[in-house]
């Protein structure tokens, strides 16, 4: 039932430690640490412990290296997340089919959080991003909006987790899922409903009427669904 307890490398407690200071506000993003030198001599540890300890919590995401300026608590979220995804993706043959599944389930319900808090700025940006949508005929940049329009409707639900969710998912269809989204807009295009069906989800949100701004997402996503040559979620 028990296992022998076993010590901790110094660079783990050094690890542990600053991950404490995070979770408790005493740091925050884009706080930058004492440099090497300062922190040894605080924890009492060597620099070649601090300098291990600095570069494994890189690597996970929470501090951010700057050249010529030092080390700083990461304002970026993705990256945390999208690693363990990305590993457990590939270990688990994971599939296009398993992407677009959670992202229905996140994007359906993120659209009616959003219709529900969005604000007049938010409303705005939507409005503005279709209307570069409607004028735009290169399809790189028509991915490069259907990426910003979907991102812009989970920060109006004001709920960070589904904002970092939805980013680690997303990289995680660029990584893996070569030209899968381009793919997408360019078939729907053709098919002439790439404005209409995002100016139904806007148009909903707009109207803040959330089973409206839902049933328009999950309209959106047989559409992409369809568009990928895969059967109904």
């Amino acid at each position: 039932m028990f296992n022998p307890v076993r010590s901790e490398k110094i660079y783990q407690q050094v690890n542990r430690q600053v991950q404490e200071l995070i979770l408790s506000g005493e740091l925050k993003k884009g706080d930058k640490l004492p440099g090497e030198r300062q922190l040894a001599e605080m924890l009492n540890v060597s620099r070649a412990s601090v300098r291990e300890s600095l570069r494994s919590l890189e690597i996970m995401g929470l501090l951010e290296s700057r050249a010529g300026e030092g080390n700083f608590v990461s304002d970026s979220k993705t990256p945390i997340l999208l690693e363990p995804l990305s590993i457990m993706f590939k270990l688990n043959n994971g599939t296009f089919r398993d992407i677009l599944e959670i992202r229905k389930v996140l994007e359906v319900e993120a659209a009616g959080l959003a219709a529900a808090r969005m604000t007049k700025d938010q409303e705005l940006e939507l409005r503005s991003l279709f209307q570069s949508m409607e004028e735009s005929d290169d399809e790189t940049r028509s991915v490069e909006i259907d990426k910003a329009i979907h991102l812009a409707i989970a920060n109006s639900t004001g709920n960070y987790l589904i904002v970092t969710m939805l980013e680690a998912i997303s990289s995680l269809m660029t990584v893996f899922i070569a030209d899968a989204r381009r793919i997408i807009v360019k078939n729907i295009r053709e098919q002439g409903r790439l404005e209409q069906i995002h100016a139904d989800v806007i148009d909903a949100l707009c109207q803040r009427d959330p089973e409206k701004a839902r049933a328009a997402m999950s309209l959106h996503f047989e559409a992409v669904i369809e568009s990928a040559g895969i059967e109904d979620l």
